[in-house]
């Protein structure tokens, strides 16, 4: 057979239409797997986002709670009404000498006055902010030398670092009053600052971080002349700017919302922080939690402030820290 009749063969009708049959089923086929598999993606797509969203719902409820508290009544909160009647539009279209309710900044205001807030806000910001720059240097530093220095022993060190992790806080509780007390440091700020100003979690967060930096940083760096101590400071803390931001943000909430170890190291009012002084509305005839709840409304507010400043970094310097072992 020669190659007309072959072309001839070819461009039967018949033989052409089954070719462009057999074509466009494979296309439906493709395109019917193709919507299976965008089904699929989608319901799980979808099953992800309602768990999340339950998560973050049940997450946020306490919060919720904590605010539309604050600003009930006692009476209110007695008889467990959800909404307070402060925050229903329909009062504030009547005159203020008609409305039934006081103003919904009263229980705030009245739990400012009701202790030394400001005292409280002083000492709070003293302890935590001396406590963040204490771990950041600690850790910078014992960090820097798991990270860049090679001496013996420099892993098993480490992982013994990481041990005391698994220890309960409440097995050192006693030791560490014991020892402030010997050193004359009870009801002073140095009682509930010294202690916490090392924090093996930070030093493994900034560890794994610095790890990632490239050596040939280093070898450049040693060929212009610098030492560890200048290499550290001019070029290894630029580069960490997140991860140092995300240590001293965990620090400073840890620090700031500290209650026990502040509550038996200290017994004069004056020096108690916040959490402390949070439970001065608890007395032996009753809770006011309204006043509370307010009080606890305000003491959360400068940490989700510094938050919303600092999200960026803290997230970036919790997604790039642990990348290099």
């Amino acid at each position: 057979m020669d190659q007309r009749e072959v072309g001839q063969q070819r461009a039967r009708p018949g033989h052409s239409s089954s070719h462009v049959a057999v074509a466009a089923e494979r296309r439906r086929a493709l395109a019917r797997e193709a919507l299976g598999v965008r089904l699929r993606e989608g319901l799980v797509r979808a099953v992800i986002y309602a768990v999340l969203t339950l998560g973050a719902a049940v997450s946020i409820f306490p919060f919720v709670w904590m605010i539309l508290t604050s600003f009930k009544t006692y009476r209110e909160v007695a008889t467990r009404v959800f909404w307070p009647a402060s925050l229903r539009p329909s009062i504030y279209f009547l005159s203020p000498g008609q409305r039934p309710m006081p103003h919904p900044l009263y229980n705030f205001v009245d739990a400012w006055n009701s202790a030394p807030f400001v005292r409280y806000f002083a000492n709070t910001i003293l302890i935590s902010v001396c406590t963040v720059a204490g771990v950041l240097i600690t850790s910078i530093l014992a960090a820097y030398a798991f990270a860049r220095l090679n001496f013996v022993g420099k892993n098993a060190i480490f992982m013994a670092f990481l041990a005391t992790m698994m220890i309960p806080r409440a097995v050192t509780l006693i030791p560490n009053f014991i020892t402030i007390h010997r050193l004359g440091w009870y009801d002073t700020y140095l009682a509930m600052i010294i202690p916490w100003t090392a924090s093996v979690f930070s030093i493994f967060l900034l560890r794994q971080f610095f790890a990632t930096i490239p050596q040939d940083l280093y070898d450049a760096a040693v060929l212009d002349g610098c030492g560890h101590f200048r290499f550290l400071t001019q070029i290894v803390l630029p580069l960490s700017r997140p991860a140092l931001i995300t240590v001293a943000l965990f620090n400073f909430i840890w620090s700031w919302n500290a209650f026990l170890w502040p509550l038996i190291v200290t017994s004069r009012e004056e020096m108690r922080p916040l959490q402390v002084g949070l439970a001065f509305f608890i007395t032996e005839a009753g809770t006011e939690t309204q006043l509370l709840m307010a009080a606890a409304t305000i003491t959360i507010l400068p940490v989700v402030v510094l938050y919303f400043f600092v999200q960026k970094q803290f997230v970036e310097g919790i997604s790039t820290a642990g990348l290099k072992g």
